[in-house]
């Protein structure tokens, strides 16, 4: 069958499910659920996937909300990753809804490329996405080994084919200090929470000497009791973001010199604890992003080329992308002046622009599993950028 009418009859089935994926995504949007507790979201879209004729494991990677659904068998084997987790208080304001449902659909689409073609089309449920990295433990636990190609689609502002994802780590910090009156003996306290104040403007310093991708930024999860009482104890959380994972080893040291500096000044005593899962910086797959850009382009969708005036912070994917040849393109799904992660972008993660970027997703998607499928010589081409051209 010609892969041109492959692709007709792909967008076509995506078409199909417009209704049932549609409410999905609403369902899922009117649901919202943090990370690791998305036991709603994991369920509907393993529910939908076992009823298209997808094989669905639960409880992958020991994630009680991770999934791993395929179809077919053998190679080629093309993974489209589902996120579903939303963001505290404000929801789904990164429009995880969109992604989750565009990656079942553009699974169920893509069962008939493999009935025609061969291989095997796997959607993975990630959780986890916002700070927790559900995608860092699949790694490790060697989910994505068997995936030859891996792709899911973000809502955003812009159509994007490649973006930038910064490598980021947490960094919980604490002082420890001495309590007094503020008023009648404050000589006889250490104030925990100057040491935290001192810490955050060295810091700002420190911002004028790192590179310009770099962000480290943080709150003050305690900052003591009463006014009247010296803190005795202080606390705070940050994230450590560089353009490379290389600079973020760099980074981490040049951060933590400045809350032991705090501490020596004011005599409060630091501990610290970075985070267990280090989120990589994306590694784009241009031949993969090529091909997925003709497909979007085919939509009816401008492409723009990425630009960090669009803003980019810090993506799990990026840890898959070192381990299989990945992309994360974007597609827009309201104007450029509403900002990712407030309560205006979820509201147009549940509009009709909304709606009409996850179907178009989709579409892109399961396209290019068709072309990936049906034009061996497009996946060597991907395989060589990615392992190098022996």
């Amino acid at each position: 069958m010609e892969i041109e009418e492959l692709k007709t009859r792909v967008r076509n089935r995506v078409e199909a499910q417009k209704q049932e994926l549609i409410q999905l995504s609403l369902r899922i949007h009117d649901s919202p659920e943090l990370g690791f507790q998305e036991w709603k979201a994991s369920s509907w879209l393993g529910q939908y996937l076992k009823g298209n004729g997808f094989r669905v494991e639960e409880d992958v990677a020991g994630l009680s909300t991770a999934f791993r659904a395929t179809y077919g068998q053998g190679s080629p084997r093309i993974a489209l990753l589902a996120e579903y987790d939303a963001l505290p208080e404000i929801g789904h304001g990164c429009g995880h809804n969109i992604i989750a449902a565009s990656a079942v659909g553009a699974g169920v689409a893509s069962k008939i490329a493999i009935d025609s073609l061969g291989g095997s089309v796997i959607v993975l449920g990630t959780p986890g996405e916002e700070v927790l990295g559900g995608k860092i433990d699949m790694v490790k636990a060697g989910i994505f080994e068997e995936a030859n190609i891996a792709m899911m689609v973000h809502p955003n502002t812009h159509n994007l084919v490649t973006t930038q994802a910064l490598a980021c780590i947490s960094l919980d910090v604490e002082f420890f200090g001495k309590p007094a009156h503020a008023a009648a003996q404050p000589y006889k306290g250490i104030n925990a929470l100057e040491a935290l104040i001192l810490a955050f403007n060295c810091i700002n310093s420190l911002r004028q000497h790192i590179k310009g991708e770099a962000r480290i930024h943080g709150i003050i999860t305690d900052g003591g009791e009463a006014p009247n009482i010296v803190p005795a104890h202080s606390a705070a959380r940050f994230l450590v973001r560089a353009p490379d994972n290389k600079y973020l080893v760099e980074l981490k040291e040049k951060v933590l010199n400045c809350f032991k500096g705090a501490s020596l000044a004011g005599g409060a005593r630091l501990e610290h604890k970075w985070g267990d899962r280090v989120y990589a910086s994306m590694k784009n797959n241009m031949a993969l992003a090529q091909l997925f850009k003709r497909n979007l382009e085919s939509l009816g969708r401008h492409v723009v080329a990425f630009d960090s005036r669009f803003g980019f912070g810090s993506t799990d994917m990026g840890n898959v992308s070192q381990v299989v040849p990945s992309i994360h393109p974007m597609v827009a799904i309201a104007s450029p002046e509403v900002l990712m992660h407030t309560p205006e972008f979820a509201l147009a993660a549940a509009s009709e622009a909304g709606h009409k970027g996850l179907l178009d997703a989709a579409k892109a998607m399961t396209m290019t599993v068709v072309g990936i499928l049906g034009q061996p010589e497009k996946l060597d081409k991907i395989k060589g950028e990615f392992y190098g051209d022996d």
